[in-house]
Order: C-alpha cells, then structure tokens, then sequence
C-alpha cells in the first residue's frame, strides 16, 4: 500500500471532499467546505512530499509533472473511492490537490434535487448544461443523470473527460469514457470522433475552449444529446458565455445555432447547511420552452428571467428563489443565501433579524 493511501483513507473516513498537500505545511482536508488539519501528520518537507507523490503516478505521468510542473490524471483505491488528482509546483516546492469521487453513483433521488433535473435524462438530443463554480458539485448530478439514462434505454453514450471521474458500469448502454491524454488526443478529437461513433448521448467534461463548444453544439444539432459543463452562474450569463467564446463576426450564427440545439441550463452552488453538519445543493434552473430559441436568437437574455418565472410549473426556478426555499425549509441560514444571491436586497432584512 502507498504510504499516501493512509491520507486517502482518512479523507473518506471525516466525510471530507479535498485533500490539500504543500511542502512546508502539514496535510490538509477539506470538510464540509472548511480546511482542517489531518491529526498525526507532521509538517511535509519537498523531499517528503516528492516521495508521496512519486509513489502513486506511473512513469509517463512523472516525466510529465517533472518537465512542465503539472499534472491530472485519476488515482483509485479499491473499496474506498477514485481520486481526481492534480499535481502543481509552488513557492516552496511541490504540492498536489485531491478530490474525492465516490465508487458509487448517489442515485438522482437520493441528492434531493429538483424533479425537473430528473427530466434532462429523458431528452432525445439538444445541448444541456450543468454550470457552476468548481467545487459545487457539478459532476455528481452530471453522474446521477447519465446513471438514469443508462438504467432506462438502451444507448451508447460516450464520456469525454480529463481524467475519467465516474466509472459507469454498462447497464443497458453501453460506454466508451474516453480520457483526454491517455485514450485521445484532446477533447476536440474525441468530439470530432463522437460524431461519427453513433453516439447516442455525450458528456463533455469541460467545455473549455472554442473548438469544444463549437464542436458541442454541432453535435447537439446533429441529433445527440450532450452534456457539459461551463464554470458560469446563471442561465442567461452561461448563454453569453457560449456566444462570447466566438468571434464577433462568427455570434450571429452561432447565436441561431444555439438557440436550435439549447434544450436545458442547471446552475447549481453547494452551500453549508444552517447546521454545519453538512451541505446542500441549489439549483436554477431552465428548460426549452416555445419562446426561448427567439430570445436567444435575439441576444435578449435579460428576458430568460421572465422565461424562467415564466416556467414555474415545468419545474423551472430561479437561484434566488431556491435560495429562499431552503431559508424558510431552514436547511440553510439566512446569511448563507445572502452571500450567494443575486439580489441580496431580498435577503438583507432576514440577516438582520438573525443577528
């Protein structure tokens, strides 16, 4: 066993979502969105923590780290979890972040979202993206709703990612989770490939660049059904996102194209619960409606706020009034939601009378 899995297993067993390694300070773990010390580890010098991390990369992965001074790639332990990891150089040496995946695929029904989310995976084909910041739990419901196709139709789905997170095992689809360095040149390429590998559905891992959104959305046109992610808030601001990416004299028509292929934006955040044991997800959300391609088209995304309140009974919603929600529900405190809201003038008399 590598000396680091000790470390991995601690951060499963404190309920923990990162573990943070620098040289010259002691181990660390993110828990429950707070950093604390891992108890009976010292402070790690360069060469200790050089020696940890050596342990766990192959050949090619530390020739890589040690030319250009980073490095992904996925890292399991059987029975305990799969770990995105990332390696970096710093001020006082080497240092390495990990973030846990869990083995298991926590069911749509089991992370209490929206009913309307549970309705993405019954789409036939469109662009559908799930944003927010990293951290906000964006690849659990991505996972939680490929598992949901993949238990309900008999399709091939391909997956995209760098590295490869969720292990999905075939059920009634069947896989190709393709990982950008190691199994395909660049998410780019394997899209390109997608296309013409009857894939029924894909999952973008990071819609990043140019190519990749561009290569998106033809695909959604073409008659896929894709997934992405975008680090955007909002529907209307991941919309803008999309555009911006293109030259101005090309966001005309990718404007027409997108408003074709869009069939749904989840902007999800992660937030403490009001009793610190935990956290929870919220979500806007916004599905295709008759009059979203025109606004869209139109470049009039200040009036996806009205398409939204517009939805309410397709289960659309906007972030503030989830926020508000899980304030009267009293999972999350008022100061929480304050600090992520929109218009935090809805919110202000509410921290006022907590304080």
């Amino acid at each position: 066993m590598a000396r680091i899995d000790e470390l991995f297993h601690y951060l499963k067993e404190h309920k923990g979502s990162d573990l943070h390694l620098a040289a010259g300070l002691e181990p660390r773990i993110r828990v429950h969105g707070s950093l604390a010390p891992v108890s009976g580890w010292p402070v790690l010098s360069h060469a200790d923590l050089l020696a940890l991390l050596r342990e766990i990369a192959s050949e090619s992965q530390w020739e890589e780290y040690d030319g250009c001074g980073d490095l992904d790639f996925a890292y399991g332990i059987e029975g305990v979890a799969r770990f995105r990891a990332n390696y970096l150089r710093q001020e006082n040496g080497c240092g390495a972040v990990f973030r846990i995946i869990p083995e298991k695929i926590v069911p749509l029904e089991e992370l209490n979202l929206p009913k309307a989310i549970e309705t993405l995976a019954h789409f036939q084909q469109g662009l559908v993206l799930v944003t927010g910041p990293t951290g906000s739990g964006k690849s659990t419901t991505l996972a939680a709703i490929i598992d949901r196709i993949n238990s309900t139709y008999q399709k091939h789905i391909v997956t995209i990612e760098d590295p490869v997170e969720f292990v999905h095992q075939n059920k009634l689809c069947v896989f190709s989770q393709r990982e950008v360095g190691s199994d395909t040149e660049s998410f780019g390429a394997a899209l390109r490939a997608a296309i013409r590998q009857d894939a029924d559905v894909i999952l973008v891992g990071e819609m990043r660049d140019l190519e990749t959104i561009s290569l998106a959305v033809t695909a959604a046109e073409m008659g896929a059904l894709v997934f992405g992610t975008l680090h955007t808030n909002g529907a209307a601001n991941t919309i803008d996102r999309l555009i911006d990416a293109f030259p101005a004299d090309e966001q005309s028509q990718i404007r027409t194209t997108l408003a074709e292929s869009i069939a749904g934006i989840v902007s999800q955040l992660l937030l403490k619960t009001a009793d610190g044991q935990g956290r929870c997800a919220v979500n806007e959300i916004l599905l295709k409606t008759p009059g979203l391609p025109n606004v869209v088209r139109e470049g009039n995304t200040p009036m996806i706020t009205s398409i939204i309140q517009g939805g309410r009974s397709q289960g659309m919603q906007l972030m503030d009034d989830a926020l508000m929600t899980l304030v009267d529900q009293k999972r999350i405190t008022p100061r929480e939601a304050y600090m992520k809201a929109t218009n935090k003038a809805k919110f202000e008399a509410m921290v006022q009378d907590e304080e």
